[in-house]
């Protein structure tokens, strides 16, 4: 008879193997890790603590009462990331094909509550099949109780979302409700209907990479927020941007130590062109103002004339928002307002303070643009800056133009302090448009009228092409040398770091979706 100890021995090196030597063979035959490799690069040595070992499905359908495998295909359960406490789950393809179905949901759910209950981030490593067939709607109830674990814990805890293999289907619904998507090149993909669905119903022939893979989500749909050649890469994604949340919505993000010094950056004050129309890279001025080599940009390769990314400024994490002015001129679209909202809302749920770094000269028009709805996204943007309760501070760099002006973290939509650089233009329109329209009459009757719109473009640009009528009223609260930007914003973030600011009570808003 088997002793006790050598039987809970024989069960957790049964747990080990996972599907077996063939299928860890073909996993990494594949180039990608198992369940347990990736929790491995994940936690801190040693950390790790496994819930639900030796779990099993019951079923019985066609045949699956001969293929139980202890764990049923996710690794679940708890450690540290640099020494703060996560829960993670991690799906084993070589167990079912990493298929999700009840006693699998269970165990995800069971972590998922764990992390509610002590206010910890939740970090999911997807690689699955999707639902188990055989288990029929019992798999897509699962999938449905994590989606809810989702909505609940939006906004309370941090959650992350790794997607290393196949992710199609149902499954794709609980990343999308977390905060960040991750995505291996080559090897991940995402999508509703797979590309025999697609070719059935519509006719097009189409990859699953260029249908769902990591390039396709994160140059046209925007649904990944970070790509990595390789798994390992991907996880210390992870582990980086982590670094800048906090533990929950209660606490503040960590700060790291900071040894002051000369905070000037001379380059700052050549990097605007002198031709108001030449385009520059918004990122030299994010490099300059943040601290060395912090800036962590968040879907750098979708609507690219919005910059967004977390970084510290003197040791305190911030979320950075910036129009790209070297792409499209930087205005505000769909996509880039979208983009926006999003990581504000982020960046709001969990105490990272916004700095705005505003050159905008307005909405991109179009038909394409109105159809698709800038009025409600472009709103979004808007949204989100108003019900930011964070510190939030804005630099107007060159251009702040129309109603761009207003959304982009303006005083008057909430903004906490308003810098700008001499060379701002804060006014409805450019100068040349400006007067052609209001001095169309004057210009129609001249002898000359090319001499006379430019007389009256001087005139105008003279008046508002410039940051002091804004300042004059209280609009801009300094204007500032741009080589003195960092010490002036680490100063002022240093002033706003004990702000309090309520929303009105209220169930929630009604964001313009």
């Amino acid at each position: 008879m088997e002793q006790p100890f050598e039987r809970l021995d024989r069960l957790r090196a049964e747990a080990l193997q996972g599907g077996g030597k063939a299928r860890v063979q073909a996993q990494h035959g594949k180039g990608k890790l198992t369940a347990r490799e990736r929790i491995d690069l994940l936690l801190d040595p040693g950390s790790f603590e496994e819930l639900g070992m030796l779990v099993k499905h019951r079923s019985t359908n066609f045949g699956l009462d001969k293929q139980q495998f202890l764990g049923d295909g996710v690794v679940t359960g708890y450690g540290h990331i640099d020494g703060r406490m996560v829960y993670v789950f991690s799906q084993d393809f070589t167990v079912l094909g990493g298929s999700l179905a009840e006693a699998h949901a269970k165990k995800i759910c069971r972590i998922m509550d764990l992390a509610m209950k002590n206010g910890a981030p939740l970090i999911g490593l997807n690689d699955s099949g999707g639902a188990r067939i055989q288990e029929g709607v019992v798999s897509l109830g699962g999938y449905a109780d994590i989606f809810y674990r989702n909505v609940r814990a939006s906004g309370v805890i941090p959650q992350l979302s790794g997607i290393l293999g196949p992710c199609a289907g149902g499954a794709v619904y609980s990343p999308a409700l977390t905060d960040f998507i991750f995505m291996a090149e080559g090897s991940s993909y995402m999508f509703v209907t797979g590309p025999n669905v697609v070719k059935t119903v519509t006719h097009e022939e189409v990859t699953s990479e260029d249908l769902g893979g990591a390039k396709a989500h994160a140059t046209k749909s925007g649904v990944t927020h970070f790509t990595a050649p390789n798994e390992a890469m991907v996880i210390q994604d992870i582990k980086d941007v982590l670094s800048y949340l906090p533990q929950n919505c209660e606490e503040e993000p960590m700060r790291l130590d900071y040894a002051g010094g000369d905070e000037t950056r001379p380059h700052l004050d050549t990097v605007i062109p002198e031709s108001a129309q030449q385009p520059y890279d918004i990122r030299q001025v994010i490099q300059e103002t943040v601290d060395a080599d912090s800036f962590k940009e968040v879907q750098k390769d979708h609507a690219e004339n919005m910059v967004c990314g977390f970084a510290r400024l003197a040791g305190q994490s911030i979320g950075v928002v910036a129009n790209q002015p070297a792409f499209l001129a930087g205005v505000l679209d769909i996509k880039a307002s979208t983009k926006a909202a999003r990581f504000v809302r982020t960046c709001d749920a969990f105490n990272v303070p916004l700095l705005v770094l505003e050159d905008v000269p307005g909405f991109l028009p179009g038909t394409d643009q109105e159809w698709n709805g800038i009025i409600t996204n472009g709103a979004k943007l808007l949204y989100a800056f108003s019900e930011a309760t964070v510190a939030r501070i804005t630099v107007i760099t060159r251009k702040a133009y129309g109603g761009a002006y207003d959304v982009m973290n303006s005083q008057h939509i909430g903004a906490d302090l308003v810098f700008a650089w001499p060379k701002a233009e804060i006014a409805v329109m450019g100068a040349k448009g400006a007067a052609e329209i209001i001095f169309r009459k004057e210009i129609a009757a001249s002898p000359d009228p090319e001499a006379t719109w430019k007389e009256k473009e001087s005139e105008y640009a003279e008046l508002f092409a410039h940051p002091y009528n804004a300042a004059a009223r209280g609009y801009v609260d300094e204007v500032i040398l741009p080589r003195n930007t960092r010490a002036k914003l680490i100063r002022a973030f240093k002033m706003l770091e004990n702000k309090v600011d309520t929303l009105p009570r209220k169930k929630h808003g009604n964001l313009p979706l």
